[in-house]
């Protein structure tokens, strides 16, 4: 099956196109398929295109103007999994840059046009500055959170979603220890718990005992293990519109996409 590549144009699409056969000509490859959107000025007829790029595992190149419709772009992109890349958007930075006759009047131009490059580098620092409950007090900025003990994989969804550029927070739950409020007080947010069984849980555990020379304790003791997820579970059901996302045995990219499909069902 031909690799499709969507375009989307406010124009006629042959811009996107032509430069889009001149690379794809340096790989000496005709299994590519170009579909052309041309007079995209709607967000509906943006959100349907890269929806039908998701269903064939495509991806989108695009020549919009508007910034609105960029951000629209980005925005549907991200939470549908489906790369896109601005061809416009660098190019005109760069002009405003070298032509303009007073370029200090449009600070920060070159930025908001390659918002998709500058987003994906803000949420990987985001994450990493909010890995583990870190600036627990900063959580409303979120636009992901994520709940779990240890071993749960939280860190790493986090840096996954961050790549895709989604703000992403999570949050350690530790037997015993009360979460802070302000856990229970973003009930805007997509909040998703992450669940797993305690054999599984035990076996990752034991692993990381070992690494750390058997020093933990009971941190890898199966009843242990169940008694930590079933607090989990307590505080789970606390916490309004927590959504419980099975990960027993399941690589990142399946747990990420059944995220994903959660926030797609309830935005719709």
């Amino acid at each position: 099956m031909k690799q499709q590549i969507f375009i989307i144009s406010d124009g006629t699409g042959r811009t996107a196109e032509g430069a889009l056969k001149s690379a794809i000509a340096q790989f000496g490859t005709d299994e590519v398929e170009l579909i052309i959107n041309s007079k995209v000025r709607s967000e509906n007829r943006i959100e349907k295109i890269i929806k039908r790029a998701r269903r064939v595992n495509g991806f989108v190149v695009h020549t919009i103007v508007s910034e609105r419709l960029r951000n629209k772009i980005l925005e549907f992109g991200m939470l549908n999994e489906v790369v896109t890349i601005d061809l416009m958007g660098p190019l005109l930075a760069q002009l405003a840059e070298r032509l303009s006759a007073t370029p200090s009047e449009v600070p920060g131009l070159f930025r908001k046009l390659n918002k998709s490059y500058f987003q994906r580098i803000e949420a990987m620092e985001f994450a990493f500055r909010h890995d583990d409950g870190q600036r627990i007090e900063e959580l409303d900025k979120a636009e992901l959170i994520l709940v779990g003990v240890s071993r749960t994989f939280k860190t790493p969804l986090s840096i996954y979603f961050a790549f895709k550029g989604w703000m992403v927070a999570n949050v350690p739950i530790i037997e015993g220890m009360e979460p802070p409020d302000i856990l229970f007080e973003v009930a805007d947010k997509s909040i998703f718990g992450l669940d797993t069984s305690a054999g599984a849980l035990s076996i990752l555990r034991s692993v990381r005992d070992k690494h750390l020379g058997g020093g933990t304790g009971n941190y890898a003791d199966r009843m242990y293990v169940q008694s930590e997820l079933n607090f989990a579970h307590s505080i789970f059901n606390r916490i309004k519109n927590c959504k419980i996302i099975k990960v027993t045995n399941k690589p990142i990219e399946e747990i990420a996409s059944e995220i994903l499909d959660n926030i797609r069902d309830n935005s719709a």
